[in-house]
């Protein structure tokens, strides 16, 4: 120290701590010469007890002109080192750097000006402390004062310019660094940080792309900021990028693909736009890369199907198409348990179009790879039935295409039976509002047939009396007015002499007798005339309520229709189908006579014709009423319509009709629980009038 003062004047150094900014820069230049002068004599003992003063006594002084004037001198003494500055800054650029955070805004301005004129001097070998005045500029760049802010961007520039030409800056050291800070959210750091990630990918020789996944969150970050500016450079320096990585033949596809998936649901519309865009790129590029990163991108397509923007919706639909376009085999880390997961949990979004593309996806697996979707049916099964009470049409189809596709497994098509009609059982809104499309879909798609005797077969022994019997309503309902159907129809006309029919018949009959409606409708169907004059018969009081003349009414009026063509027509030869008549006439019986039903019935038995044909004569009905002779007819004995002088027995063309019995049973039970449950409301109205005793 002793040596600096005597080599440095007492009056410089009393006029570089002066309040006056030209007294300090006249010390400065003496000191300059000075410091030349021991260069040029290889004195660099004194050097350095010259610098060290000036860090120490001013730089590190609690008087802010002491400290300016320290800077000053700091940047003279290295400009008079010239070309040997470099072996002295180690001394001269610390205490510089301390200064970026001092108090006083002029001396933080000095700091940047001492530091400019330094790196002016010393270049590329100031690298070694890079780190260093990147954290000081980053800090500066937000600086209160617009004087530093100025000065701080005069060095940053100068910096940048030193980095790009200096082969000694290490890409790797900086990066953490750089991913430390992207986060930050003040709009000045911000435009420094994309600043110097531009520059430094101009760079041939730095890798920038290769370092993208541990700044990539913070750029997307920046797509959201406040400033038009702050968006417009980000998105720039995103778009660079894109295009090195769509030129690049070796990208990291897989870190970025994480990240590109949360950005895809951010809040911002240009961030979810720049995010989707991006993985559009990426579907198209990165191959089997990304195969084990396709369920969460498909979590990160989907929603944005459904995108309230439009752009984002159109570059959604085609990367959701590209990616589905892609045949991946399971041996090849592609995850069909993620991707079921992720079409389940779709299946739950308030958006119809999210919901019909997760339908499309499991759709696609099933068809692609059967037996590993099949081993996580339980985990997508409910789910899948959930979806059948879905207010969209669209989507019901879609499941049932899904569930049909399942069910051709036999053990699967009665799982998939024995669910819907729980699932009816515990929600009867869903069998009013869906029931009928369901199960005309499921026919389609599952054979009718199958369907109906699987159906059957479950409600036979169903628990629930009233449920079976509304369902049977149901399915009654489907069968006669459905054009699906109508093959089904038509086996069941052919009962009596076809014996797929009769069997058909025979299936459904002991499900059909939960509703006596139902049956008379099966057997009007399947032409087993007779048998409908025995149930109707066979009804009691309790049978025709409410309930059971709204059957009967749909039923007159299904009569009308071309279903039941056939059946009209028989009316002409009212001989042959005397049992056919009696029904009719039994039905009316029934109905109220001020019904619309009881007038349409009993119209049309009106326009029955009078007479019978037989061998091509024209005979009359010798009483006054024309069906006296018929439905009293007893020279013979008859059996089902068509089919006269044969033995009456209860076996008739193969089916056993003793089987009423069945029908009986089965209304027993529901009569014994009407009853009940009349003498439990009987006992609760009771007791509500007499009160507790």
């Amino acid at each position: 120290m002793a040596d600096a003062f005597s080599v440095i004047p007492a009056s410089v150094l009393r006029n570089l701590s002066d309040k006056l900014y030209e007294k300090r820069k006249n010390a400065a230049l003496e000191i300059e010469g000075i410091v030349k002068q021991l260069a040029s004599s290889g004195d660099h003992e004194k050097i350095s007890a010259v610098i060290k003063l000036l860090a120490t006594e001013f730089t590190g002084s609690p008087q802010a002109n002491h400290r300016k004037g320290g800077l000053i001198g700091l940047a003279a003494a290295t400009v008079g080192l010239s070309s040997e500055a470099a072996q002295h800054l180690e001394q001269i650029v610390p205490p510089v750097l301390s200064s970026f955070s001092d108090q006083d805004s002029r001396v933080r301005y000095y700091a940047c000006e001492a530091l400019y004129n330094i790196a002016k001097v010393v270049r590329g070998d100031f690298i070694i402390f890079f780190n260093k005045i990147f954290d000081a500029l980053c800090k500066l760049s937000a600086d209160s004062d617009a004087n530093v802010q100025s000065a701080a961007h005069l060095l940053d520039r100068l910096v940048k310019d030193i980095v790009t030409e200096s082969d000694q800056f290490s890409i790797e050291e900086f990066i953490p660094l750089l991913r430390e800070r992207m986060n930050v959210l003040n709009p000045y750091v911000r435009q420094f940080l994309v600043g110097w990630i531009t520059v430094l990918d101009s760079v041939p020789d730095i890798d920038m792309l290769g370092f993208l996944p541990d700044f990539l969150d913070g750029l997307f970050n920046m797509l959201s900021d406040s400033s038009r500016e702050i968006r417009q450079q980000a998105d720039s320096a995103l778009s660079e990028f894109l295009l090195e990585i769509k030129n690049s033949p070796s990208v990291d596809y897989g870190r970025m693909a994480e990240i590109l998936v949360q950005r895809a649901a951010a809040l911002d519309e240009f961030t979810r736009l720049t995010a989707i865009t991006w993985i559009n790129e990426f579907v198209k590029l990165g191959g089997d890369q990304l195969f084990p990163y396709y369920a969460d991108i498909l979590g990160a397509i989907l929603p944005c199907i459904s995108d309230k923007e439009e752009k984002i919706r159109v570059v959604a639909r085609e990367t959701n198409e590209a990616l589905r376009s892609i045949e991946a085999n399971p041996t090849e880390n592609f995850d069909v348990g993620g991707i079921l997961s992720i079409a389940r949990r779709q299946l739950d979004s308030e958006w119809e179009a999210t919901r019909i593309e997760a339908l499309h996806w499991i759709s696609t697996l099933l068809n692609r790879h059967r037996a590993e979707v099949l081993c996580f049916l339980n985990d997508i099964f409910d789910t899948l039935l959930k979806a059948l009470s879905d207010s969209s049409d669209e989507v019901v189809l879609l499941v049932l295409d899904i569930h049909a596709c399942i069910a051709q497994d036999p053990p699967h098509f009665r799982q998939l039976v024995v669910f819907l009609v729980h699932n009816f059982r515990i929600d009867h809104s869903l069998l009013e509002r869906r029931g009928a499309l369901i199960i005309r879909r499921l026919c389609v798609l599952l054979d009718a047939e199958r369907v109906y005797r699987e159906l059957s077969t479950i409600l036979e022994g169903e628990a629930d009396l009233d449920f079976a019997c509304v369902m049977v309503q149901a399915l009654n309902l489907i069968l006669l007015t459905s054009s699906e159907l109508s093959e089904l129809r038509e086996l069941l006309k052919q009962s009596l002499v076809n014996a797929a029919g009769k069997d058909l018949f025979v299936s459904l009959y002991a499900s059909w007798c939960h509703s006596p409606m139902a049956i008379i409708s099966l057997c009007l169907l399947a032409q087993t005339y007779q048998h409908a004059c025995a149930v109707i018969q066979s009804l009691v009081e309790e049978d025709i309520n409410a309930k059971f003349l709204v059957q009967l009414d749909k039923l007159i009026r299904l009569l009308e229709t071309p279903v039941f063509a056939y059946l009209r027509l028989q009316l002409l030869e009212p001989r042959q189908y005397i049992w056919l008549l009696k029904a009719l006439y039994g039905l009316l019986m029934l109905l109220p006579q001020q019904s619309s039903a009881f007038k349409v019935l009993r119209r049309r038995l009106k326009t029955v014709p009078s007479y019978s044909f037989d061998g091509g004569n024209l005979k009359r009905a010798a009483s006054g009423n024309p069906y006296s002779q018929i439905l009293h007819h007893s020279g013979s004995q008859i059996t089902e319509d068509g089919d006269i002088d044969q033995d009456n027995r209860n076996l008739q063309n193969g089916i056993n009709f003793a089987s009423l019995q069945q029908f009986k049973q089965m209304q027993q039970q529901h009569h014994m629980l009407a009853k009940s449950r009349a003498q439990s409301r009987n006992s609760s109205t009771s007791f509500l009038k007499e009160g507790p005793k």
